[in-house]
């Protein structure tokens, strides 16, 4: 397939998968327009890079779906020049989206292989972006606190790190639940030890594994 047929191919996705859906955040519209989706997937998985699903990515891991990846992050609500944290670095795609939005993106997978296949993805970008190997649940203490969290991986509880490495006035997206379904969470930190919690509906994430997430 040519570089001119993904185009089109993505935007169909944002025509028919994510507008309808009630994505209407044109810059973010513009990152999935721009983001080659199918640069972060395997070689098999290419022709379906813009299906309407999640797709395997190796290690028992998946790539979300299209609009759940949109979804999260308009309403992550990212903004240029925000420090954001996500866990889950999974093949980079959500990474990418945040780094064309002109976010600083600190990101951290558990599983080895699968973060130096996105580090090496993404280095051919330029994005400002740094990934680490290690436990999501901790989050990332040297560079908090962040202005936003994302968490690409269903949760049981929300890891108290990463609520208190938070910055005032930022937001957490995170999917809470069990590990068959979990539900969209939203968490805004008023100040210190407050919060306010919204739920963006229900979804279906793998596991958040860690000291605060279930075990490997």
């Amino acid at each position: 397939m040519k570089e001119n047929d993904y185009y089109k191919l993505r935007k169909k996705m944002i025509e028919e998968q994510l507008i309808p859906r009630g994505i209407n955040d044109k810059s973010i519209l513009e990152a999935f327009l721009n983001i080659p989706r199918e640069l972060f997937v395997s070689s098999q998985m290419k022709k379906f890079a813009y299906a309407d699903r999640p797709l395997p990515i190796g290690y028992e891991q998946t790539i979300s779906q299209p609009f759940m990846v949109a979804l999260m992050t308009q309403l992550l609500h990212p903004q240029k020049g925000e420090k954001v944290l996500e866990i889950g670095t999974g093949s980079g795609y959500q990474a990418a989206i945040l780094c064309y939005l002109g976010c600083e993106v600190f990101s951290i997978e558990r599983i080895k292989e699968l973060a130096e296949i996105a580090k090496k993805r993404l280095e051919e970008f330029n994005f400002k972006i740094k990934i680490k190997v290690g436990d999501g649940t901790l989050g990332w203490e040297e560079f908090s606190p962040f202005d936003k969290i994302i968490v690409t991986a269903g949760a049981k509880i929300t890891p108290p790190p990463l609520l208190s490495q938070l910055k005032e006035g930022g937001r957490l997206v995170i999917p809470v639940g069990n590990l068959y379904h979990q539900e969209l969470m939203i968490i805004d930190k008023k100040e210190k030890d407050k919060y306010i919690k919204n739920n963006a509906g229900g979804c279906v994430f793998v596991p958040l594994v860690g000291k605060y997430g279930y075990e490997t």
